[in-house]
């Protein structure tokens, strides 16, 4: 199989970086199966422990509707609580399973 360095974007810092043959052979061997995300610079980063960029996102709280930002990208069908909502909703017992109540006995007729 023939391969041909190519130019990759840094999902970082968005810097072009050249995912060379050499590197795709390697990934080939080893079964990767996806290109490299992050340039040399950035990888050596978060190696040492750089601090992680977090997607900052702009929603409103499910459950009282105030405006605020959440280190996270919301999944499609799932509430998104502020700080304070989830703290309550924490701190508050959960609900008991729904228990079938005894059956009530029926009167024989006679």
């Amino acid at each position: 199989m023939e391969f041909a360095d190519r130019v990759l974007k840094c999902c970082d810092c968005g810097a072009e970086f050249v995912f060379t043959a050499g590197e795709q052979l390697f990934f080939h061997d080893k079964q990767f199966k996806n290109d490299p995300k992050h340039c040399k610079q950035c990888k050596a980063k978060r190696v040492r422990g750089g601090t992680r960029v977090r997607p900052e996102t702009r929603t409103n709280c499910s459950q009282c509707g105030e405006a605020k930002t959440v280190p996270f990208k919301p999944t499609q069908g799932r509430p998104v609580l502020c700080r304070s909502c989830f703290q309550q909703q924490q701190g508050r017992p959960k609900p008991a399973p729904d228990i079938m109540p005894e059956p009530v006995p029926i009167p024989e007729p006679g």
